[in-house]
């Protein structure tokens, strides 16, 4: 599931800022194209595209700085919402 996480989260983001050359470790905000409205962008994307919720404790800052995190935050709430 992994990949298939990270190559939609990679994919939205492409999307978005199609010149942008990223990894998936790199920090997007430091990177400096991402601001407060796409970082709700993103949080609406991921609860629809991966059918969840993303709780308060969740809407950190750092879960959302890199693709690697977006997708440990899906897998974390997908394994939550499976218990």
């Amino acid at each position: 599931m992994s990949q298939d996480v990270r190559g939609e989260i990679r994919a939205f983001i492409g999307a978005k800022f199609p010149s942008l050359s990223f990894t998936d470790e790199q920090d997007i905000f430091a990177l400096g194209f991402v601001n407060s409205l796409f970082a709700m962008e993103l949080v609406m994307f991921i609860e629809k595209a991966f059918a969840t919720r993303i709780p308060n404790e969740e809407l950190k800052l750092d879960n959302f700085r890199a693709v690697t995190r977006m997708t440990e935050l899906v897998e974390r709430r997908t394994a939550a919402a499976a218990h």
